[in-house]
């Protein structure tokens, strides 16, 4: 620092006097110095020059210089700007005080009239800079000073000149843009950014000062982005009983999800607050919002909403965490059913689409937990296919188990309009079920509660599927009929034996997936046993056996296990899953299970035959194309169908599709929705079907925002005709995937990232960047299969040379022979300008 504060003395000495070092943040070193000609204090702050190098003069000059206009009393202003020798700076007023930062480190919690002044205040500083076209970025408790009682918002136009900076790679220098713990989902993803994002930040640091911590916080700041990005803003109120309602909706307002949803200006905002922002905000004009009163002089005030008359969605309260703990313990009685006596609820999901939220184990030490699963999930099954009902599947709801996230963010997940809620509880040789029907805002508009002997377990299911529905009908307005599934069990024990036995095997193939064998092999040996029980109590009943072919599957899927070890494994569940349909013929889960047992063995290389394993391929394939014919709603036989089209050596890219969308339309929340996703989008974006494309890459990145694979359909989407080339969006997506990517991944990552930046640049003209950028990214020591050399044969095409273009072609077939053929079945669009040329054709497999 000594060295540092002597550079810049040296190069502004005729102007300012360095006195001391103030502090030294993430991006820039701060120095107190005094104006010789003036003789007032001043703060310089210097940024780290490696992010100097990086973002250069010209753009930061520039983007400094446009902020620098910004005149209002609750925004810090510059002086000046300008280069020392290598170093960028820029000069603004020494305030005399501390951060918000500072304060809240200090005290924890603030008192709500002072939170809300404070917060009034940046929104005031906001509205104008917004109002000059200017954003912020990077609002947080550290950009907000406070001086003399007042609040202060520092550093505009320092995230512009950072997120503008061209090809400048900040990930490279160890800069994050923004800050996760106040970002927005959309910026977090790369999005193009409107005052939205400052005021979404603002909702999180307004949070933190009444609640005395952040809203999301996690151990990475990609599981800090994900929580933004997918769970619901947690109730303040909890934490903090006197904050005011209006307060809190003004938060949730403030903080959703969609920049569309949240107020439109900062004035808005400050408008939830009970206050508008004229210009003229001041602590006395703070103090006068009814919401401030309220907190001032009403401190008895309780935390339970009073009765109001409907407001718009965007303003309405979510509902309290504190409330769902709550929510099974209903009273008694039969069946009732009340309409909202109010005005008409807002649009939202539609009623008849529902969502069965797993029941709660109320019992000690969670005895009745598999009595819960399997009342939840016999409900799904039997509700499943009812005509005119959309039923989300037990994967969808699987995340929001014993969970706080309130229903109105479940409901909007889910696209649910109606959501069930139920309890199971032991009551003496009896079980008590309690039921709630709410709809998309979390209103109750039905329960009812059920009393049925402990041990009759397949009258409970049915009993409670049939109330289910009952209760659906007065919601939805018709008759709905359970599904009555093929060849049930009618065996309490039977039941009973295969719920435990189908839980521990889910607990096995997480352990297996988590990578902990031992466990999983306790696991899996527990569920066969009491799959087996299951078996024997039931002769008649399929269910355990194909059970028991799912705990050989599962085994043959630890990790480790060689190839050799998984030949009896799966000829063992191949037999059982053969015993299950000599039971039943049309059963499309024993299918299912024997076309991914033969498929996985097929994958595996478990026979070096050729002619067996033509016809592991041919079997697999016709295993599940019977699941899908006997149930068309068989989603994972369409995953694995679509898994199996793209790896056949006469793949179909529309059967890949095909077959997709039908696994992601039948359930959107399969345990492999991730990877069918990018699936769709893939092919789409083969088949050069844009729009779709445009759509699965939508939801990819609605559904995994925080997945690498979202960035980077964005990414791959500014080469084709869905985008418009944007080489700043493009740098901005490829550090986005670099940085969701696991740690080990992202070299490669990095350069597969860049070779599409450098697409982007050869799209938009600018060959010799294009070049340098591909040139730099094909490593053969990071990329030992030479796949990048595809791309590299896509940029050189955008650039006119196809001699370049064959020749990276012909090194990417070269190191991967086994593809050669499988390559030229439908080749890509990226390629098109060489097809017929002399030197693509001897690219081609020699035929006899």
């Amino acid at each position: 620092m000594e060295d540092l504060a002597a550079t810049l003395q040296a190069s502004l000495g005729d102007r300012y006097s360095v006195v001391r070092e103030l502090g030294r943040g993430g991006m820039a070193t701060v120095f107190l110095a005094e104006d010789v000609k003036i003789g007032r204090k001043v703060a310089i702050k210097v940024l780290h020059p490696e992010l100097s190098a990086s973002m250069g003069a010209d753009r930061f000059l520039r983007e400094i210089s446009v902020a620098g206009r910004l005149q209002h009393p609750h925004i810090l202003g510059l002086f000046d700007s300008g280069q020392a020798g290598a170093l960028l700076y820029y000069v603004m007023p020494f305030v005399e005080g501390e951060s918000l930062r500072d304060k809240l480190d200090r005290e924890g919690q603030l008192s709500i009239e002072e939170a809300i002044q404070i917060t009034l205040e940046v929104c005031d500083a906001l509205g104008h800079a917004h109002a000059q076209g200017i954003i912020h970025r990077d609002i947080k408790p550290e950009n907000i000073l406070l001086s003399n009682g007042h609040a202060l918002v520092a550093d505009f136009g320092i995230a512009r000149a950072l997120s503008e900076g061209g090809p400048a790679r900040l990930t490279q220098t160890g800069i994050a843009l923004g800050t996760p713990v106040y970002m927005s989902p959309e910026q977090s993803m790369a999005d193009t950014l409107t005052p939205a994002a400052d005021i979404y930040s603002l909702g999180c640091v307004l949070y933190e000062m009444l609640a005395g911590e952040p809203p999301f916080t996690g151990k990475s700041m990609h599981a800090i982005m994900a929580r933004h990005a997918m769970e619901a803003v947690p109730s303040v109120r909890v934490i903090r009983a006197t904050v005011p309602v209006e307060v809190e909706e003004a938060i949730f307002a403030a903080m959703a999800k969609t920049p569309v949803d949240r107020p439109k200006t900062a004035s808005d905002f400050a408008a939830l607050l009970a206050i508008p922002v004229d210009g003229t905000t001041s602590s006395t004009s703070a103090l006068r919002s009814p919401a401030v009163r309220r907190a001032t002089l009403g401190r008895g005030f309780t935390a339970a909403a009073p009765a109001r008359t409907a407001t718009p969605l965007w303003k309405r309260p979510a509902v309290l965490a504190s409330a769902l703990a709550g929510v099974a313990t209903l009273a008694g009685g039969v069946w009732w059913f009340t309409k909202s006596s109010g005005p008409a609820a807002p649009s939202g999901p539609p009623p008849d689409q529902i969502a069965v939220l797993y029941f709660d184990d109320k019992s000690p030490n969670g005895a009745l937990a598999y009595v819960a699963d399997g009342l939840t999930e016999s409900v799904i099954r039997a509700l499943n296919g009812v005509q005119g009902l959309g039923v989300v599947s037990p994967g969808g709801v699987a995340p929001y188990r014993a969970t706080t996230v309130s229903s109105d963010s479940i409901s909007r997940a889910l696209k649910a309009g109606t959501l069930v809620r139920g309890s199971i509880a032991p009551n003496g040789d009896q079980l008590d079920i309690r039921i709630r029907l709410e709809d998309a805002t979390g209103e109750e508009v039905g329960s009812t509660s059920l009393t049925l002997p402990a041990l009759a377990l397949v009258q409970i299911r049915d009993s409670v599927a049939q109330a289910v529905a009952t209760s659906i009908r007065s919601v939805v307005g018709r008759e709905i009929t359970v599904r009555r599934q093929r060849l049930t069990t009618r065996s309490d024990r039977a039941w009973g034996l295969y719920q435990q036995g189908d839980q521990r095997r889910r607990v096995a193939d997480a352990a297996a997936r988590a990578g902990d064998t031992d466990a999983a092999s306790a696991a899996f040996a527990m569920a066969d046993s009491l799959l087996a029980g299951a078996e024997a109590a039931d002769r008649d009943w399929p269910a355990p056996l194909v059970g028991r072919a799912l705990v050989s599957y599962g085994r043959s899927r630890v990790p480790g296990l060689e190839a050799l070890a998984m030949r009896p494994l799966v000829a063992e569940g191949v037999e059982r899953v053969n015993r299950a349909l000599a039971l039943d013929s049309l059963n499309a889960d024993a299918y299912e299970v024997r076309g991914n047992l033969v498929y996985w063995a097929w994958l595996r290389k478990t026979s070096s035959d050729a002619a067996e394993r033509d016809q592991q391929l041919k079997s697999a394939r016709a295993d599940f194309e019977r699941a899908t014919q006997i149930e068309p709603k068989q989603s994972g036989a369409w995953a694995s169908l679509a898994h199996l089209y793209f790896n056949t050596p006469d793949k179909r890219l529309p059967d890949v599709a095909r077959a997709a969308t039908a696994a992601y339309e039948a359930d959107a929340y399969n345990e492999r929705a991730e990877v069918t996703l990018s699936r769709l989008f893939t092919v789409t974006y083969d088949l050069e079907q844009w729009v779709d494309a445009d759509r699965w890459c939508g939801e990819m990145r609605r559904r995994f925002p925080s997945s690498l694979i979202a960035p980077r359909c964005e990414l791959r989407l500014l080469t084709s005709k869905a985008r418009q080339p944007d080489v700043t969006r493009a740098w901005r997506l490829a550090d986005s995937v670099v940085l969701l990517a696991p740690k080990a991944l992202q070299p490669f990552e990095r350069l597969s990232s860049n070779t599409y930046v450098a697409a982007v640049l050869a799209m938009t003209g600018k060959a010799d960047s294009a070049r340098h950028v591909l040139e730099r990214s094909l490593n053969p020591d990071i990329d030992k299969t030479r796949d990048l050399w595809q791309n590299a044969a896509f940029v050189y095409v955008l650039l006119g040379d196809k001699a370049a273009a064959v020749s990276a072609l012909s090194t990417y077939l070269q190191a991967n022979e086994q593809r050669r053929a499988v390559f030229f079945v439908e080749p890509s669009w990226w390629y098109r300008p060489l097809f017929g040329t002399p030197e693509y054709e001897r690219l081609k497999p020699k035929t006899d």
